[in-house]
């Protein structure tokens, strides 16, 4: 009788991650008394990659930071498949299924790769063997398990983001926030991240991005929104980004093409 019950627990599941969103609504966020974002509203839906845009100073980081929880807006709401997370803390929002990957190194650097995921699985209600199990199916998933017992210190810039990203799938998030997950790797790496994304697409992951990597993000998205001036300037898939007039006289000047 244990077996039915266990397939319902798993249509509950898929059909939860099947209607997930993340959705911003109103936000609007001062400094000094100045509106840095001002009602922009943001959604991103199951399986989709959507990027945030716009010229240094626009707000789309600050956009960003408020979306996964770094941020308090001053006014508006964040949600969660319909239900409020505004006040809700970066590691509350985790556990409710959104991962957040920073710029900036998040790896345990004197830790091996293994124990860096192992560090996030022994917080789960798993047996031994169970953690095992899950281990090594997370470094096979994104091809890390060669590197399992290098010290995360001496990873490339590729290959830590890879194990930032597979450490951030133990939780099995329906939303992925990556901040500029293109700085500082190289070309050859670019594309292997940008696979790894269409991958987790495929998983029904979520992802929200925000980099300065223009042409990078533009080549994975499905939707971007171009912040201007605090506020939403457009909103669409890259070519409709592109061809807008008002994009190309404030952020990508009129030489810009789509690789």
């Amino acid at each position: 009788m244990a077996q039915p019950k266990a397939l319902h627990l798993e249509e509950v599941a898929a059909t939860a991650r099947k209607n997930a969103s993340l959705e911003g609504i109103g936000l609007t966020k001062r400094y000094g008394g100045r509106a840095v974002v001002n009602n922009v509203r943001v959604r991103v839906g199951n399986g989709e990659v959507v990027g945030l845009l716009g010229p240094n100073g626009a707000g789309k980081t600050t956009t960003f930071y408020m979306l996964v929880g770094l941020l308090k807006p001053d006014s508006g709401r964040i949600e969660l498949s319909g239900a409020e997370i505004t006040m809700l803390p970066l590691y509350q929002r985790a556990r409710r299924g959104i991962s957040y990957l920073p710029q900036e190194p998040s790896v345990f650097r004197k830790l091996t790769v293994e124990q860096n995921l192992l560090a996030v699985l022994e917080t789960l209600p798993l047996t031994e063997e169970e953690r095992r199990a899950r281990l090594q199916s997370l470094l096979d998933e994104l091809d890390i398990a060669r590197l399992a017992r290098t010290k995360a210190g001496v990873l490339s810039g590729g290959e830590r983001r890879k194990v930032e990203i597979t450490r951030a799938l133990v939780l099995d998030p329906l939303f992925l926030c990556l901040d500029e997950p293109f700085a500082g790797i190289d070309p050859i790496t670019v594309v292997e991240i940008q696979r790894i994304i269409s991958y987790l697409k495929e998983r029904g992951i979520g992802i929200l991005m925000s980099d300065h990597n223009v042409h990078e993000t533009l080549s994975i998205i499905d939707r971007a929104y171009v912040i201007h001036g605090g506020q939403i300037l457009v909103e669409g898939g890259p070519q409709e980004i592109v061809g807008n007039d008002r994009v190309r006289e404030v952020f990508l000047g009129d030489r810009f093409r789509l690789r």
